[in-house]
């Protein structure tokens, strides 16, 4: 009877350490949902913009890391004008491409924000991970604004900071 126990309870801790959770917390149709149709013969005014994020920093020493939860913000700064972003793509420390967030250009609405999550599971970035966003504005509409909070808790502490993109086009 014990053995049934035992058994029992070995299955069930294998299985529920089995998680199949994905790296980033949003979803692809979520950008499919906002896509822009956009013209080579549009008059918007083209930008792009560094973003500095951090996965995961060190801790006591360079030999230990810390994992951290990024969530970068992607607003539209402007009261009356939409904004596109053709482009969010995210880079590891040694500036390899991870990942593209989407593979169309999307919109935002004016005063509109949506994010992209990297989980806390998620260190494909490493310690000097980064953003570029490629972007598209009408004539004298106010620049997006990048934003990225990382975040980690453990026991009682508490970590978090924060960073905002420089435009470099």
């Amino acid at each position: 009877m014990k053995i049934k126990y035992f058994t029992l309870l070995f299955l069930l801790i294998i299985f529920s350490c089995h998680d199949e959770k994905e790296v980033s917390s949003l979803h692809p149709e979520n950008w499919s949902a906002r896509r822009a149709n956009l013209t080579s013969m549009d008059s918007l005014e083209f930008g792009k913009s560094y973003l500095s994020v951090y996965s995961q920093i060190y801790s006591l020493s360079e030999h230990k890391t810390h994992n951290l939860t990024v969530m970068v913000s992607l607003r539209n700064t402007s009261e009356s004008d939409t904004i596109y972003l053709l482009k969010a793509k995210y880079y590891d420390t040694h500036g390899k491409p991870v990942r593209d967030y989407f593979g169309v250009p999307i919109y935002l609405a004016p005063m509109e924000t949506t994010e992209i999550i990297i989980d806390e599971i998620d260190v494909s970035g490493g310690t000097g991970s980064n953003f570029v966003f490629d972007w598209k504005i009408p004539e004298n509409c106010p620049e997006p604004l990048f934003e990225a909070v990382m975040s980690s808790t453990m026991g009682q502490q508490g970590l978090s900071f924060t960073t905002q993109a420089l435009r470099i086009k």
